[in-house]
């Protein structure tokens, strides 16, 4: 397994890949790896000649009061599983190189952030398509490979390689799961014991609604107070937002019709967790 930190030396092995008809999947990550990244990447070496996974702790996508300096970072680990993992490339760049001085264009999918996550976060989407339009023109991917648990970021990067004609495919993988239902998330390691005790809330109440679906009811009112409920009944959690959108669109309905994201997002101490399931009806 090779590790690339110089931009250009990673777009001269792109290049040299595409040159031999060879085809690039690519798994951007912020490290912290766990088997949701890893999903991504068994899935990468099926579909693809060579993988490449980066990892960079994107600034651009922080807000002042949010946890940039305390995101968990522990490369030597990430390269650790990326190589177990079948990894061919890692690429680790410098927050300088990324955004050396003078950096000033951003990339920006209006509508699709304004809603969920965009609601509390102003400028993340921002800095999400920001950085993950860079890494495409750095690792030129075939495939890019992203996580359903982001359900709103991989809409929001869908959206931007169409209207910007970018020449690769974009796969939405599904959530990955540990063993007691909890989404996997680099920020579960902020949790307690108890706190992961507690979140496991977020998955029952998604799934109650889902129940509800499934026994034909289609009021979004009655489903989002049911959720609300639940997830109340456990006081160390504090809602952001739960919201039953177009999982197209993302914006609100107020019945079930169609293909439906559910999503929420909570604060349990100081860490932010965010699950969600898609239904159809």
């Amino acid at each position: 397994m090779k590790i690339i930190k110089s931009i250009k030396k990673m777009q001269q092995l792109a290049n040299n890949v595409r040159k031999h008809d060879k085809t690039i999947g690519f798994v951007p990550t912020m490290g912290c790896l766990h088997e949701g990244h890893l999903s991504l990447v068994k899935q990468a070496k099926l579909d693809t000649d060579i993988t490449v996974m980066s990892v960079f702790v994107n600034p651009a996508q922080f807000g002042p009061k949010e946890d940039f300096k305390k995101y968990p970072r522990n490369f030597k680990k990430d390269c650790y599983l990326a190589k177990k993992s079948g990894v061919d490339v890692v690429f680790y760049p410098s927050e300088n190189l990324m955004y050396p001085k003078g950096f000033q264009t951003y990339i920006e999918v209006v509508n699709l952030s304004k809603y969920l996550c965009g609601k509390s976060r102003p400028g993340h989407f921002k800095g999400v398509a920001t950085v993950v339009t860079k890494l495409f023109n750095i690792v030129k991917p075939d495939i890019a490979y992203f996580g359903q648990k982001d359900a709103q970021q991989a809409r929001i990067i869908r959206q931007m390689a169409s209207d910007l004609n970018m020449d690769l495919k974009i796969k939405t993988m599904p959530i990955v799961r540990e063993r007691n239902g909890l989404a996997m998330s680099s920020r579960n390691a902020y949790l307690s014991p108890t706190q992961r005790k507690d979140a496991l809330v977020l998955k029952n109440a998604l799934q109650k609604a889902k129940d509800m679906i499934n026994s034909d009811e289609i009021d979004v009112g009655k489903i989002k107070k049911q959720i609300c409920h639940i997830i109340n009944s456990v006081p160390s959690l504090k809602i952001d937002y739960v919201s039953v959108v177009n999982a197209d669109t993302l914006e609100d309905i107020e019945i079930i019709k169609g293909r439906v994201l559910m999503a929420l997002a909570v604060k349990i101490g100081r860490t932010r967790l965010i699950d969600n399931v898609i239904v159809k009806r």
